[in-house]
């Protein structure tokens, strides 16, 4: 489990760097964003690592890493968005954002390491298909909730699905990272 704390923290810090370095750029603009819009943001990046690994060829520079490291990013905005008050647009200080992503991200490390101790690390054992499949059904569930005023039943809520969405996508990333660590 050291190993995986270990890579767990390489990639958050990765998709961390990005986060901040956009908030320079353009501020907390995503705070617009509705609870639907920032799903269907994941959804796009999820769709078209789909398509890439399906097509086995891709166009656009953007690589699998980096849209893997955007579902990150976006599910963190997600659920900060969750904790605000969202009628309120206001451009929000990056010190204060990034204590919010720091926590969100702390969040969802916990729930990794417990449930990483009850599956004994099956992700590992997962294909990088699988990450991204289960990240679509977790984003379609979240559609479904969102069309149910964010009622459910006996399911979890969206705070839930963002989180095993970050796990997912940093998952994935760890084991590209392992891939090609290999490949000479």
């Amino acid at each position: 489990m050291s190993d995986t704390l270990q890579q767990y923290d390489a990639v958050i810090a990765s998709c961390k760097e990005i986060f901040i370095k956009k908030t320079q750029d353009y501020g907390t603009s995503w705070r617009v964003l509705r609870p639907i819009s920032i799903v269907d943001q994941i959804l796009i990046k999820a769709l078209r690592i789909r398509s890439i690994q399906e097509k086995g060829a891709q166009r656009v520079a953007d690589n699998i890493a980096d849209e893997f490291r955007g579902i990150v990013n976006y599910c963190v905005i997600g659920l900060i968005q969750l904790s605000r008050d969202t009628e309120a647009i206001e451009d929000l200080p990056a010190a204060q954002v990034e204590k919010w992503y720091d926590a969100r991200v702390k969040e969802t490390q916990s729930l990794m390491q417990a449930k990483n101790h009850d599956y004994d690390e099956a992700w590992r054992r997962l294909s990088q298909e699988s990450f991204v499949d289960l990240i679509l059904m977790k984003l379609l569930r979240m559609r479904q909730i969102l069309a149910n005023d964010g009622k459910t039943l006996i399911s979890e809520g969206m705070d839930a699905n963002y989180q095993d969405i970050i796990n997912y996508a940093v998952f994935a990333l760890i084991m590209r990272e392992s891939i090609e660590k290999k490949s000479p």
